[in-house]
């Protein structure tokens, strides 16, 4: 893939919309819509940044594919010199295919099954954050019909309080179900010590997302710093302190911007006070900017009193607006210099079947193509079909060039696995 050039990576231009060096309506000619179009240069860049954040700390940036697991994406990544954070089988498989290899992976997730963790063994992942005592156990049970001994970070819920835009998004609270509770971790530090075939060499926490400053880290550090003497001082041969994400993204202009500098500073304190290698996993933060959804208008009406702008991008295209009621900026890819206060609707059958409501968008007639911003983070990877609708295709930009990498799926793609010839049997 090219380098690409970054001033912004969607600006507008000569009175189109372009990302980077392509204008968006030549994608939408050639890919058709809707379609998620990501900017390589954006995601260079906000891997630059965040690196040269962390600088003079021993670091290694995980990827948390949950965000966006385009394999265009991970490549690009992996090129970079990132590794990544799968949370399920399918996407330690993704990141295997896109070439990453088991010191590359960090495998978390509340509730991996004896199958994922098989997986994860067999992969030979860098860490294994475990969550719960329960799970230790099924871990050593797995390793030991391996003959592996399985390096393991205990993933710490903090209990810290955060503010962020939704609760949804929130994970490092008393109570949650994320993470071992931290006044059991001591005890499930020991249980470990006791296993033959896992070895605790990492402590990890994630606090939740979109954090709007850096008190729940300078917090949840503090607790992991204080768990770490502890448990150093029972042997445990700790090398790896993984933070999580949860740098911000601004949506909006009410919305955070993330402190990188304050959030060097933390995490080179806590490495070096603890002399441990620091694992980052910013997911949102890597590539939500450098991505918009391209939609086209197709109807316009108005009902009740209330002015509908009807596109063909629905709430199984990008379920964030509906989900968690996020504000995401909408324009037209050509404006006409004309503002409307409209409703931005897609065709699925469902009331909460938005993009935005009641806002204020450019004037847009049937058949102009509008762009929702911030589109590159849990956009497609949250995608469905329903209202057997096929999912939208995905496009990567470099400088001048642009590549369709993920295919529209079909018709025949919606009813591929149905059997039409069904095994029936006797229970």
């Amino acid at each position: 893939m090219g380098q690409g050039v970054l001033t912004e990576p969607f600006a507008q231009r000569d009175g189109a919309l372009f990302c980077e060096d392509v204008p968006a309506d030549a994608i939408a000619r050639a890919a058709g819509t809707p379609t998620f179009v990501y900017s390589t240069a954006a995601v260079r860049e906000q891997y630059r940044r965040l690196d040269s954040a962390l600088e003079g700390i021993p670091r290694r940036i995980h990827y948390s594919l949950k965000a966006n697991a385009n394999r265009a994406i991970l490549s690009l990544l992996r090129e970079l010199g990132a590794g990544v954070d799968v949370v399920s089988g399918g996407e330690l498989a993704r990141a295997l295919r896109a070439g990453f290899t088991g010191d590359d992976i960090v495998f978390g997730g509340v509730g991996k099954t004896a199958a994922e963790l098989r997986e994860a063994v067999a992969a030979q992942v860098k860490l294994v954050n475990v969550e719960s005592a329960a799970e230790l156990v099924l871990l050593d049970e797995v390793a030991r019909a391996a003959g592996a001994v399985v390096p393991v970070g205990l993933r710490i819920n903090p209990e810290v309080q955060v503010e962020n835009a939704h609760h949804y998004i929130a994970t490092g609270a008393r109570g949650h179900k994320f993470g071992i509770p931290f006044d059991a971790a001591g005890e499930v530090a020991r249980m470990a010590a006791a296993m033959a075939n896992v070895r605790v060499t990492g402590l990890d926490m994630h606090v939740g997302s979109q954090l709007a400053t850096l008190a729940p880290y300078r917090e949840g550090l503090a607790r992991l710093i204080e768990l770490a003497r502890e448990l150093r001082a029972s042997g445990a041969p700790l090398r790896y302190l993984d933070v999580g994400g949860g740098l911000p993204v601004a949506y909006g202009s009410a919305d955070a911007s993330p402190d990188l500098r304050g959030f060097g500073v933390l995490i080179r304190e806590a490495a070096g006070e603890l002399g441990m290698e620091t694992i980052v996993e910013p997911g949102r933060f890597m590539v939500a900017d450098g991505g918009i959804l391209l939609t086209r208008v197709l109807y316009r009406k108005e009902s009740g009193g209330r002015r509908y702008i009807i596109v063909d991008a629905g709430m199984n295209d990008f379920l964030r607006p509906s989900h968690y009621s996020a504000y995401h900026r909408i324009s037209a890819v050509r404006p006409n210099g004309s503002v409307v206060r409209a409703d931005v609707v897609g065709p699925v059958c469902e009331t909460g079947d938005f993009l935005a409501l009641d806002r204020e968008v450019d004037d847009v007639q049937p058949g102009d193509l509008m762009a929702v911003h911030g589109a590159g983070a849990y956009g497609f990877v949250m995608s469905s079909s329903y209202n057997g609708r096929p999912r939208a295709a995905e496009v990567m930009v470099a400088g001048r060039s642009f590549a369709v990498v993920t295919a529209r799926e079909t018709y025949d793609d919606l009813m591929r696995l149905e059997l039409e010839d069904p095994d029936w049997r006797d229970a």
